[in-house]
């Protein structure tokens, strides 16, 4: 079982790890900064470095079996042995701008009262669809709201609640097409206090104001009950 150390702080940049499995273009470690792909945010990239200055790129990073974080690396690459000790550092700009947007995302679900169906992000720009009939948001107002809540600049938190106190209140799931992940016993809740709370296992800025000024680019039609709202970074 890998130790997400991103889960307790997202500003952490590089750790010391041991390897505990390697093989076919794939590293384990007992604990990582490194990100695994989910809930729309990409996965980290950075590199792994030991002995005597050996580096390995990292390409992306995905979840393996149960806790395990898989570290996605070159096929045909050596490969640091079980037992190694490494250094896991990951590309910070890149992770940082993921943090803002995925932060951005969670003002912009505070801002639209409808469910939402689906969503992903990258350095540049993020988008969320959600279960909404009638075109109730303008771009130009909604962005606004958005830069508006930036302004504020709110302290965020990470929570941990039981699964039985999620059970007794399923309101907190705001997330239509995923589900918040089960069976450690705990959720993780990201808390922006009077803008939002709800289960996410994603990367954060510590503020609101982090995330820099924001430009809501397209709402979009997908179908009857799906309308598409695509934000970039200024």
């Amino acid at each position: 079982m890998t130790e997400r150390l991103y889960e307790q702080d997202a500003y952490l940049r590089r750790c010391a790890a041991v390897v505990t499995a390697a093989g076919e273009g794939r590293v384990v470690l007992d604990r990582t900064v490194f990100y695994a792909m989910g809930g729309g945010q990409p996965g980290d990239v950075g590199f792994l470095e030991w002995g005597d200055g050996r580096r390995l790129a990292v390409l992306d990073t995905r979840k393996g079996d149960g806790r395990d974080v898989v570290h996605v690396v070159e096929a045909g690459a050596p490969l640091p042995p079980a037992g190694t000790p490494v250094e896991a550092v990951i590309d910070w700009e890149r992770r940082h701008r993921h943090m803002r947007m995925h932060t951005c995302l969670h003002l912009l679900c505070a801002l639209v009262d409808a469910p939402v169906t689906g969503g992903n992000l990258t350095t540049e720009k993020g988008r969320l669809d959600f279960d909404l009939p009638e075109s109730t948001v303008g771009r130009e107002s909604l962005a606004e709201a958005l830069n508006a809540l930036v302004a504020r600049d709110v302290a965020t938190a990470v929570e941990w609640i039981s699964e039985a106190r999620l059970d007794a209140q399923p309101e907190l799931v705001k997330t239509m097409s995923v589900a918040p992940p089960r069976g450690a016993g705990q959720v993780r809740l990201l808390s922006i206090p009077g803008v939002d709370l709800q289960p996410c296992g994603g990367t954060h800025v510590a503020r609101t104001g982090e995330i820099g000024r924001v430009r809501v680019t397209k709402i979009e039609k997908k179908s009857r009950l799906n309308r598409r709202i695509a934000i970039a970074l200024e």
